[in-house]
């Protein structure tokens, strides 16, 4: 899609019209899929560096276990698909196939979605928050987020806060991680005689341990992360236990589950440290998998990922179901208001240059008129009419693009005012 001059990283706004949405996601692809074309913070910083020599210079990118996207201003979504795919197992083609193209309103009404929980596997999922915020912050650390992002991504946070306080799309506890602690309640006896062992101790990997002991009542947990000070003071925080990434292969042996939520682009669960496989069951909540594909073969052995954890369909998903309609209000609310701040934006060259003029002209017409009213008197006066007719002109630019007739028609009024 062609598209108008972009200004990045200037006060001048973006296109909006340049804004796109492009991505994968669990709609259309499997885990196996997905994880072709998932992106850790090296393949994430990788991109940055490069992003400039493909023309983009705004952007950030979300990569989950059920998407990988990435939001940007660029003259073509092609130039995004490109730029993302050099850092990715599939190919441009293969994702370029599988992928959805949204551009303007059509991708900020995309990110309000996301960010609320609306799209994602497990509806109302709020996890998907605290890795929207990741994202964006790691971009900002690299200056790619410029104000038209900041403000578009701050309002969507703000979104997904009164939907959570004003609806019950996020009530219950339907999340990747409680959804595998179910699964074990389902299909394990006797749970707190089981030695489970946790592999990631980041944001699943925690929520995953809290919920095997706030729903399962086990503490007989080992947690092991590539920063072992990471899984001790989790660890330490609800009292079950962690080991060195350097005793894994133990662990891995000895344990009756094995659930992995790590961030590591190559399987660390490997068919060698199993054996002949054993009675166990490995739930993999990773994207890429962490789990290699050969371990399903094993004989006893349950491989279970997170495109089987989202098919829980309970009570509490149907009633998330039912708050769809208010979550969407609250959106579209929030989308209204910031097309308006962007179109003020958009304006407000013109609007300070109608503003600077109008000022030149008071200050003309009362240099050398004899007058006894007090000066500071008559610079507030003017200064009030001013801004009361800039506030009037901004209000008939939302509603029509006539610019230069504004212009005139302001100037026209104050001298007629003032004169």
């Amino acid at each position: 899609m062609a598209a108008n001059t972009t200004f990045i990283n200037s006060t001048i706004p973006c296109n909006i019209n340049s804004f796109f949405a492009v991505g994968i996601n669990y709609k259309k692809t499997d885990a196996s899929v997905r994880g072709m074309f998932a992106i850790g913070n090296e393949q994430y910083e990788s991109i940055l560096t490069i992003a400039p020599s493909f023309g983009v210079t705004s952007l950030f990118i979300l990569s989950t276990c059920n998407r990988t996207e990435i939001y940007g201003f660029a003259e073509t979504a092609e130039q995004l698909i490109n730029l993302l795919c050099t850092q990715t197992k599939g190919s441009t083609a293969e994702f370029a196939r599988m992928a959805y193209i949204k551009a303007g309103k059509n991708a900020i009404e995309h990110l309000f979605h996301v960010g609320a929980g609306l799209d994602s596997q497990l509806l109302g999922d709020y996890e998907i928050v605290g890795q929207l915020k990741q994202a964006v912050k790691f971009a900002k650390e690299q200056k790619f987020i410029n104000s038209f992002l900041e403000r578009l991504f701050n309002d969507v946070l703000q979104a997904s806060k009164k939907i959570k306080n004003e609806t019950t799309l996020s009530d219950g506890t339907v999340s990747v991680s409680f959804a595998a602690s179910q699964y074990i309640k389902s299909h394990t006896t006797a749970i707190v005689s089981k030695n489970i062992l946790v592999l990631g101790a980041g944001k699943i990997g925690r929520n995953t341990c809290k919920n095997l002991v706030d729903y399962l009542g086990t503490h007989k947990i080992t947690v092991i992360n590539r920063t072992e000070e990471k899984a001790a003071r989790l660890a330490s925080e609800l009292n079950i236990n962690y080991a060195s990434i350097d005793e894994l292969d133990s662990y891995v042996s000895s344990a009756d589950i094995i659930i992995t939520a790590t961030n590591a682009e190559q399987p660390i669960i490997l068919s060698k440290q199993l054996g002949g496989g054993g009675n166990k069951l490995i739930i993999d909540l990773a994207i890429p998998h962490n789990v290699e594909e050969s371990v399903s073969n094993l004989s006893s052995l349950r491989v279970v990922n997170v495109d089987e954890l989202s098919k829980i369909n309970d009570l509490t998903l149907q009633r998330r179901k039912m708050e769809s309609p208010k979550a969407i209000a609250i959106i579209n609310d929030y989308i209204d208001d910031f097309i308006k701040w962007h179109r003020m934006r958009k304006n407000a060259p013109i609007l300070n240059s109608i503003k600077l003029k109008l000022n030149e002209i008071a200050l003309l017409n009362t240099v050398g008129r004899a007058t006894t009213d007090d000066p500071s008197n008559v610079l507030r006066a003017n200064k009030q009419l001013i801004q009361t007719i800039i506030n009037g002109v901004a209000g008939k630019m939302h509603n029509r693009n006539e610019g230069g007739c504004h212009y005139i028609q302001a100037i026209n009024e104050f001298i007629g005012m003032v004169c």
